[in-house]
């Protein structure tokens, strides 16, 4: 025998319901239901935010699932609040607001339309307050309980990566900039061996105070960025702008192999033989990545790709470890 349809809403880290179609349409067109809410209900893999199913509209209409199949057992943990206690039995509504966790409204302000019945889907979908959040926004994209960071916010922190290392490597710059330096040792590919003679005769004619900072510098640099990176799984450019990797599977933290070997210092080895050939190489491959990236469902480069990560908004919920049960 087939069910009503019965849809559950979620905001601020609280669930409400179930309700009828019917219901749901009205607390919209009232707006008591927002578009930024999330919403679940048979037939859907995950929540998903009210307006992307109503294409932000105040009604719902959903397609070829209007009374689908409902098990009853996807219902239970009743929610009860301390001062429901004393009420009677047949007294169990508890209102939209207060469920959203906001003050109560007094019952003859809008009729109660919602149960105190908590319930929670078959993905087990985390609902914490960060996912909810990061929900909201109508360009984000959502992968199961993290949203993606955004290609522009990615390119950004390679850029400000990039702008740490010149940085690191200013005074070494400033110093060479005095030295008659002889550029075309280093356009001959064929001869690497001579560029790289001539690259520590270079060296050898600098201070070295100056050499000293820059490599003090340099290595700073690299080895805060391990740490950050190892702990958090973050460069310094991904922390300025707020993105993470994470694993594709657990979406937490990846493994140090993916994180370190696969992600960081691979990438490095393949980034420095490609400029070492020509800058120009180089930046043609970083374009490739954020191209790939961009067309991809899941923003998944080649650096990705490879390594089986995801760049994320960043959440502390992703630094978990994953526990015994999971």
């Amino acid at each position: 025998m087939q069910a009503i349809m019965q849809i559950f809403l979620a905001r601020n880290n609280v669930q409400a319901g179930p309700y009828q179609l019917e219901q749901l349409n009205i607390m919209l067109a009232s707006g008591e239901v927002l578009l930024d809410d999330l919403m679940w209900h048979e037939g859907l893999a995950q929540w998903q935010r009210v307006g992307d199913l109503t294409n932000n509209q105040t009604v719902y209409r959903p397609t070829g699932a209007n009374t689908p199949e409902v098990n009853d057992s996807i219902i239970n943990n009743v929610t009860v609040f301390p001062e429901d206690t004393n009420k009677a039995k047949d007294d169990k509504s508890v209102s939209l607001d207060r469920l959203y966790g906001k003050p109560e409204r007094p019952k003859n302000v809008k009729a109660d339309m919602t149960t105190n019945r908590h319930q929670t889907p078959h993905n087990n979908v985390s609902l914490n307050k960060s996912t909810l959040k990061k929900a909201v926004a109508d360009n984000d994209k959502v992968v199961g309980n993290v949203v993606l960071a955004p290609i522009m916010s990615r390119v950004l922190a390679t850029a400000l990566n990039g702008l740490l290392y010149i940085l690191a490597i200013l005074p070494l710059v400033m110093a060479l900039t005095k030295m008659d330096v002889d550029y075309t040792k280093f356009q001959n590919i064929q001869d690497m061996d001579a560029a790289y003679q001539y690259s520590m005769t270079l060296m050898e004619s600098l201070p070295s105070s100056t050499l000293m900072m820059s490599q003090v510098m340099v290595f700073g640099l690299f080895a805060l960025q391990l740490v950050f990176i190892t702990i958090r799984g973050q460069s310094l450019g991904k922390l300025i702008t707020g993105i993470r990797v994470v694993d594709q599977t657990t979406h937490r933290l990846p493994s140090f192999i993916k994180l370190i070997g696969t992600r960081t210092l691979l990438l490095f080895i393949i980034y420095n033989l490609l400029f070492s050939f020509t800058s120009f190489l180089g930046f043609v491959i970083i374009a490739i990545h954020y191209y790939m990236a961009s067309k991809s469902p899941e923003n998944i480069g080649w650096h990705d790709k490879l390594a089986k990560t995801l760049v994320v908004k960043a959440d502390s919920s992703q630094l978990a470890k994953k526990s015994k049960s999971e």
